[in-house]
């Protein structure tokens, strides 16, 4: 540092490191590292979570990694992410390989929580190395990994402080792997999923239930299992608070007893039962009184009665999806209406029975509803959207996919109402157009909106969102044949703070309002721009000029020129190859 360092002189290392740790963006630490060497070192003691790409990445890279970054505790490896770094040696760069043959990572003294998704070249060789050089993990997720028992067992001999574990699509465990693991450190196991594994059955879930008491949570995912595994965890399991369950052979006497013993549940998510019916939502709803989350997706056998008596009986909903439940209608919602006064999220998918007087209750009971969704809802008009206006003021995300019936008189009404909303999505709804966008506009300051497919909204909608809404950051337009290049300006003028841009299959945009856009827009991070005729290489070449974060283009192949490509290579995707 240049003149005299007031800073250094006075300040302790572990105050230094103190400060350094409350600082509140990735971009505050980078700036502190280039301070100076001292900075240097001590910010990277506060740097507690690593992701990487398994895919290009070397052993060598996690053992550099493991010296620079000694306080890391989580860290996230995914083969799906394409990483390629490149490491700085004396002979010069040098990239990485895409082996993983010993595990680096494990010179993080202080990991707890460790993520292998999708890592094909993870065995049980490897976890038993991980679980005896890491004994003091909490969390372990193996997503994909085709690790076999010994690894499972290793990892329940040498882990006893295991909280989480997600064995989501590990097709090669059996019984054996997670009957050992649960003896061995099931007691402080408070998190298990289970996806598509099948060799594991009910054996597994009665080992679940005798040494996991303090299991907490629990998302299953088999059509290998039936109620007697089942019925044994929720016996066994009284502290069980999340219930997640896609178990085509699961009857109503399971939910019976959730009922009865499962006193504390707070979340329950049910997928594609159809051999259950208002039977168990009865036995639910007259015994988790504390339930706050209810999902039910494709449970075509549930009827109105069964919604109704989980809202009289469960006052403490926030949080109700329904999706695919074609017994369920406006009844069942207008129960909800009336009996949860707390709820703050709902989700309506595929509920063609559910109409517009349902959500006229929910306007006049849920005063604290923040987020809804609809998704053809074809039953649904502007008379519930202007109910849910008027009653629920502090709406702050309302996204509407494919509802027909609803118009500019709803989302006007929004904008006059709804001051608090930020997340505003409208995709292909015919009948929003314009003067719906001015209103938002005019009352509402947004950070995403997304008017995919909204055929009558041209360039004076979108401007007024640019005029009002100055800290836009997400913004979709995409198929909108009547935006023209002075959107763009306007856009560039008004929401310098946007990110995230598609602008695919409109028409006019052309290479000028792209230069207009970037011209303050420096802060984009992705653009999507296919199918957009009037955009040629130059364009391309000036979005990726023009913006120095930027992460992903996406765009036709034969609008790159050799020279961006060169440049920018690595940010730019193509939808297709060939046109």
């Amino acid at each position: 540092m240049r003149g005299h360092d007031r800073i250094n002189g006075c300040l302790p290392d572990e105050l230094m490191v103190e400060i350094f740790s409350r600082l509140d963006s990735k971009s505050s630490h980078d700036a502190c590292s280039l301070v100076c060497k001292r900075w240097l070192g001590l910010e990277r003691l506060t740097r507690t979570t690593l992701r990487v790409g398994a895919s290009g990445t070397s052993d060598r890279f996690f053992k550099l990694l493991s010296r620079r970054f000694t306080g890391v505790r989580n860290v996230h490896v995914d083969e799906r992410l394409s990483l390629t770094p490149r490491l700085a040696t004396e002979e010069g760069v040098t990239m990485i390989s895409s082996q993983m043959r010993h595990f680096y990572f494990l010179g993080f003294p202080n990991l707890e929580k460790l993520s292998l998704i999708w890592c094909s070249n993870i065995s049980s060789v490897g976890l038993r190395s991980i679980a005896e050089r890491c004994m003091s993990l909490k969390s372990l997720d193996l997503q994909g990994c085709y690790v076999g028992d010994q690894g499972l067992v290793a990892v329940g001999e040498c882990c006893k402080q295991l909280e989480e574990l997600n064995l989501q699509f590990c097709e090669g465990l059996t019984d054996r792997g997670l009957v050992e693991l649960t003896s061995g450190c099931g007691r402080s196991l408070k998190s298990l999923g289970i996806a598509a594994c099948a060799k594991i059955t009910d054996t597994s879930l009665e080992a679940v239930s005798s040494h996991c008491q303090y299991l907490e949570t629990l998302s299953l995912d088999s059509e290998f299992m039936h109620d007697t595994g089942l019925l044994a965890v929720v016996k066994g399991c009284h502290f069980l608070k999340v219930l997640k369950l896609h178990c085509v052979n699961v009857t109503d006497e399971t939910l019976r007893i959730v009922g009865r013993c499962c006193l504390s549940l707070e979340e329950l998510a049910l997928h594609s039962f159809q051999r259950f019916t208002d039977v168990g939502l009865h036995s639910v709803g007259n015994g988790c009184k504390s339930l706050k989350s209810l999902t039910l997706t494709d449970c075509n056998v549930l009827t109105d009665d069964g919604l109704e008596i989980v809202a009289t009986g469960c006052k403490q909903l926030t949080h109700l999806e329904v999706n695919g439940c074609h017994g369920i209608g406006t009844v069942g919602l207008e129960s909800v209406g009336k009996s949860c006064p707390n709820l703050t999220e709902l989700a309506l998918l595929n509920c063609q029975r559910i109409g517009t007087r349902a959500l006229l209750e929910i306007g006049r009971g849920c005063k604290f509803l923040q987020a809804l969704h609809l998704v053809n809802c074809s039953s649904i008009g502007d008379d519930a959207i202007i109910s849910i206006a008027k009653g629920c003021k502090i709406l702050r995300r309302l996204h509407i996919h494919r509802c027909y019936e609803i118009g500019d008189r709803a989302i006007a009404a929004i904008g006059r109402h709804c001051k608090s909303l930020t997340d505003l999505s409208i995709r292909f709804c015919n009948r929003v157009g314009d003067r719906a966008l001015i209103a938002i506009g005019k009352g509402c300051n947004l950070t995403d909106l997304n008017v995919s497919g909204c055929h009558r909204i041209g360039d004076r909608g979108i401007i007024a969102i640019a005029r009002g809404c100055p800290q836009l950051r997400s913004l979709d337009v995409s198929v909108l044949q009547r935006l023209g290049d002075i959107t763009m300006a306007k856009l560039g003028e008004g929401c310098p703070l946007l990110r995230d841009m598609i602008i695919s299959h409109c028409r006019h945009i052309t290479d000028a309002g792209l230069s207009h856009l970037v011209r303050n827009c420096s802060m984009l991070e992705t653009f999507h721009m296919v199918y957009c005729h009037g955009i040629t290489s130059a364009g391309v070449a000036t979005v990726v000029s023009g913006c120095p974060n930027i992460k992903k283009v996406l765009v036709e192949k034969s609008k790159v020129s050799e020279r961006t490509q060169r440049r920018a290579g690595s940010v730019i995707s193509y939808l297709c190859v060939d046109l």
